[in-house]
């Protein structure tokens, strides 16, 4: 068993990718064996993430190297710097590592019935597990190059999947626009890297942590890094594709695509806190990203508003959940230069916004899902042609419920678990944030019980009487995530002291991430 921890990093890669080379071959001789193969690999590849977290958690950081059996590379002042690929897992990785792990087996699980009719199923889980082991590899890499590869693949596999219904043209728009973003938003970071790589002739984020002087290049750097991957976690003012993209995708791909742009926040963070926080004016950026969340989540919400297509709604309602993550890290960056603050209130926020990182990804999933389904029985997504499903699809409307109550920070739900950390410590900080959160909250819940009377209540259409639930397997992905809604707004304190704080604790601690790389520098 320490054999296999100690290998857990790679294999979880590995074995992802393996099985996406190996499931069209096994589709070709029989569905039912390439099915099982997938879940079984998914299932111990989520094995490997929590036993690699249980053992972050135990042991600290988690260093994996390949290539070159010794480092050679010696720095100014005596620190040797490892120079090959290198895998660095923290509280954060692993945090992040489990998020993907359940996502993406709850999105398969999904799809082997909503996709059962569709044409091309080996290329789709192809796709689906190369955009898995590209997030994989983007939140345990621990260099800015191979950062930069994970998410190629990963952008290239998602909007492959979201212009997987040929069929539809709006999915075709919907994959430009994907690739398109996503193209800009790489280019953009491998020039930052190369401005980086130009002074310091490093790659490792480590090292660079270690050695960055905080030059008008590396100010630029920042700047082009901190926009791009704003872009692809679809933040205000770069947020306009995230609508078109989420909304066409085939109906599991979206919470797949939900946890790609938190990986895109996962490299944000690694970018502000740990490469550039040892020299970074933390107020300053820390600022930045709290007037961007400011305005994410008021233009989510008021778009959400005006939508009659129930997945641009949801997919609007992302960009507005997004904003309160920003917020609540925001403000732990700004206040990070001052220990005694971060004390008091910025380490509660920052808590509340990676708890509200797994929160997010369980009750959007979840509504998309729903959106899937009922876009799987009726072949619709407009609202205005919706009504009384209710009354044949029970389960369908009950868990949409909870997801939108989940969403609009409603207790018992997890959605309040997070969201009133985020509220209690921003109030120390700026009492005006906490009271735009909270009205955002407030439009958020008439969002969607506008949605759930329109679709769910009434008396049933003619053409709707007929409908039924869906297939077990998509009614079990949906209860797999509602379970998780309802445990971790049972029961916050435990997901907080297990997995919420060591990644909050990683962030913080620049130094640890730096020093399991390359040592205390004399």
């Amino acid at each position: 068993m320490s054999t296999l921890i100690a290998h857990s990093s790679i294999l979880i890669i590995a074995v992802t990718l393996a099985t996406a080379f190996l499931t069209p071959l096994v589709g070709i001789a029989s569905k039912r064996a390439r099915n099982t193969l997938i879940v079984l690999a998914l299932a111990f590849v989520a094995f490997l993430v929590v036993a690699l977290a249980r053992d972050v958690m135990l042991n600290q950081i988690h260093v994996y190297t390949l290539g070159a059996a010794a480092p050679d590379l010696t720095i100014p002042g005596g620190a040797i710097v490892p120079v090959r690929i290198i895998l660095e897992v923290d509280g954060l990785s692993a945090f992040m590592g489990i998020v993907i792990a359940i996502v993406s087996l709850v999105a398969v699980i999904y799809s082997m019935s909503a996709l059962k009719t569709e044409t091309g199923q080996n290329g789709f889980y192809t796709l689906l597990l190369l955009m898995a082991a590209g997030m994989f590899g983007m939140v345990f890499t621990g260099d800015l190059f191979n950062l930069f590869v994970f998410l190629e693949i990963t952008s290239i596999s998602g909007a492959a999947l979201i212009a997987f219904r040929t069929k539809f043209a709006d999915s075709q728009e919907g994959g430009f626009k994907y690739i398109v973003v996503s193209a800009v938003a790489s280019l953009m970071i491998l020039f930052a890297i190369g401005l980086l790589y130009s002074q310091y002739n490093l790659l490792n984020i480590g090292a660079l942590a270690a050695t960055m002087e905080y030059t008008m290049l590396d100010r630029i750097a920042l700047v082009i890094l901190m926009s791009a991957f704003v872009m692809k976690l679809g933040g205000v003012p770069l947020h306009m594709w995230l609508s078109d993209t989420y909304s066409v995708a085939p109906a599991s791909i979206p919470a797949l695509l939900i946890v790609a742009s938190q990986a895109s926040l996962y490299a944000l963070l690694r970018t502000s806190f740990t490469l550039y926080g040892v020299t970074l004016d933390q107020s300053v950026a820390g600022w930045i990203i709290i007037i961007v969340g400011l305005l994410s989540m008021f233009v989510g919400v008021t778009m959400a508003i005006l939508q009659t297509d129930i997945t641009r709604l949801i997919a609007y309602n992302c960009v507005c959940e997004s904003g309160f993550m920003l917020v609540g890290l925001g403000v732990g960056l700004a206040v990070l230069a001052d220990p005694g603050a971060l004390d008091a209130f910025g380490t509660m926020a920052m808590n509340g916004a990676v708890f509200h990182m797994i929160n997010h990804a369980l009750f959007e999933g979840l509504l998309f899902l729903v959106a899937g389904a009922i876009f799987y029985r009726i072949g619709t997504r407009d609202l205005n042609q919706m009504c009384g499903l209710g009354h044949t699809m029970k389960l369908t409307s009950v868990l949409f419920l909870l997801g939108a109550l989940a969403s609009a920070g409603i207790p018992p739900f997890n959605g309040f678990a997070s969201k009133i950390l985020i509220y209690e410590s921003v109030y120390q900080f700026n009492p005006i944030l906490t009271m735009i959160g909270i009205l955002v909250s407030i439009l958020t819940l008439a969002v969607f019980m506008k949605v759930f009377f329109s679709a769910f209540t009434g008396a049933s259409l003619p053409r709707y009487r007929d409908v039924r639930e869906v297939p077990r397997p998509m009614v079990a992905a949906m209860i797999v995530l509602a379970a998780g809604i309802i445990f971790f707004g049972l029961f916050p304190g435990l997901v907080l002291d297990w997995i919420v704080q060591p990644a909050t604790d990683a962030l913080v601690n620049q130094g640890a991430y730096i020093d399991a790389i390359m040592g205390a520098v004399p």
